[in-house]
């Protein structure tokens, strides 16, 4: 199998990426700023006798998404697997206090880049293939000052879901996984403890998601079990809803 993994240096990208290898993929992933972090995953994967290569390009970048693609696909010698999960977020703002520079950088990075991704992929993956985009629970639960996140994630639930019926023809399923808090550096950065202790007090299964929780999922969709399964977005969030 060959795949790619969006954003895989750190949190859930990377948690992807190194069950993918354990699965026996092939893995290239790309990298915006933390080289340090990137080294240290193909350091894991590679310990364990997995396949990956890491590459450093931010997908903000107009021609980012394509060359990323085009990359991969040379050193893998085809394309299988795609999974988008790189994203931006931001500060929490109103939209009476949100720049527009901030939803451009939003939109470019968690909304174009899975377009020109899924695109390439589109003309280019195997027959059979997976497609698995990284939604969010906040397109179920929106919160103030999240717009133009929500707005991106929204906007990649829609593509998935018309992409499993272009590409369904060709036994490729296209799905979306939308994880809830999940404990990662990004969490806690953005939330007080006690705002992450009133998530776990709603959550049914009483606990923070952990990376390889929506890793697991992921492996689902990308593996022979989930052929039947496509156009879904599956709510990986221990119950919250």
């Amino acid at each position: 199998m060959a795949a790619v993994v969006t954003g895989g240096s750190r949190g859930i990208g990377r948690a992807i990426v190194e069950r993918l290898c354990r699965d026996g993929a092939d893995v290239v992933f790309n990298y915006a700023t933390s080289e340090e972090a990137a080294a240290e995953v193909v350091r894991a994967v590679q310990s364990n006798g997995g396949k990956v290569r890491a590459m450093r390009l931010n997908l903000k970048e107009p021609d980012a998404p394509e060359q990323l693609m085009e990359a991969a696909e040379a050193h893998l010698g085809g394309l299988d697997i795609l999974v988008n999960n790189a994203a931006m977020t931001f500060t929490p703002a109103p939209f009476a206090e949100t720049e527009t520079e901030v939803f451009d950088s939003v939109m470019a990075v968690n909304t174009r880049a899975v377009f020109l991704t899924m695109r390439y992929a589109a003309r280019r993956m195997r027959d059979g293939g997976r497609i698995v985009n990284i939604s969010t629970l906040n397109t179920v639960r929106p919160a103030p000052g999240i717009g133009p996140y929500a707005a991106s994630k929204g906007a990649i639930e829609q593509l998935t879901a018309v992409a499993a019926r272009e590409l369904g023809p060709r036994s490729i399923t296209v799905n979306a996984v939308s994880p809830g808090a999940t404990d990662t550096e990004l969490l806690h950065g953005t939330n007080t403890p006690q705002a992450l202790q009133a998530v776990i007090g709603i959550t049914p299964l009483g606990r923070l998601g952990q990376p390889s929780d929506v890793a697991d999922v992921v492996a689902f969709l990308t593996g022979p079990d989930a052929r039947w399964v496509t156009g879904q977005n599956l709510l990986a969030t221990g119950g919250l809803a």
